[in-house]
């Protein structure tokens, strides 16, 4: 009952949701918002001493020229792949908005699954395309273009990774048959991380700062990935990386 005005007034936007154009342009839009505070860091940073004492690579700045090529690749991907998939996807498999909304535990519990089923998904790939030397040159060596992160860079992929990452984010919801709004919360969670990952900041509220016992890396995890290529390829939780051997904390 907690989440029913909230689904109440989502309702009263039905037209919205069960447009064709709604998924790439929620994406595009939330993925970009999300981007926006960690630009103005950014743009602080060469010049506000507090902010640069948190950037994971102090030494290294956002230029402008990465930025624009950034957001080039990006609006590329939703509007010539993104796009023409989800408007396939809509008309496969028609969306249906049912009246009550999930109970909050159940919504937290399912987003939380989703999280662990896409990080296991997102590692096993990344583990691969950077184990066999073909698929990291093919399709991966374009995300690593920059060694140090900022937010942008977390969708600065070609085309092969983005619909593969896009798959596994989209097919955890359909394989766990979560309600809607369930869904949107996971889809606004999972870019949001994403984002936070490729930030490029170690900030006091960081996620990572959150999470008990060190079992979600964040920026600082990622940050060491995109620098040495050899350690850290789970994009959230460290522990299949734990697992693997592949872990390192920097500390």
């Amino acid at each position: 009952m907690l989440l029913q005005p909230l689904w109440t007034v989502l309702l009263g936007h039905a037209p919205l949701l069960h447009s064709p154009l709604f998924p790439a342009l929620f994406s595009l839009s939330v993925y970009l918002s999300f981007c926006l505070p960690f630009l103005l860091l950014d743009a602080l940073a060469p010049r506000w001493a507090l902010v640069r004492r948190y950037k994971l690579q102090p030494q290294s700045s956002v230029s402008w020229a990465s930025v624009r090529s950034c957001l080039a690749l990006t609006v590329y991907n939703h509007l010539v792949f993104i796009f023409p998939l989800t408007v396939l996807h809509w008309y496969l498999r028609p969306v249906h908005l049912p009246p009550e909304a999930p109970p909050l535990p159940r919504l937290l519990a399912q987003v939380f699954a989703c999280l662990l089923l896409f990080d296991f998904q997102s590692f096993v790939w990344h583990l691969l395309h950077h184990r066999v030397t073909w698929l990291y040159r093919t399709f991966h060596k374009v995300h690593h273009t920059f060694t140090s992160t900022s937010a942008l860079t977390a969708e600065y992929s070609g085309v092969w990774e983005t619909l593969s990452l896009g798959l596994f984010a989209g097919s955890a919801p359909l394989l766990l048959g979560l309600h809607p709004l369930t869904e949107l919360v996971f889809f606004l969670v999972n870019i949001w991380l994403s984002v936070e990952d490729h930030c490029g900041y170690n900030l006091p509220w960081a996620t990572h700062r959150l999470m008990p016992l060190g079992l979600y890396g964040g920026a600082r995890h990622h940050d060491l990935h995109h620098l040495t290529s050899k350690c850290n390829y789970a994009p959230y939780f460290t522990h299949w990386d734990r697992l693997a051997g592949t872990l390192r904390t920097g500390d």
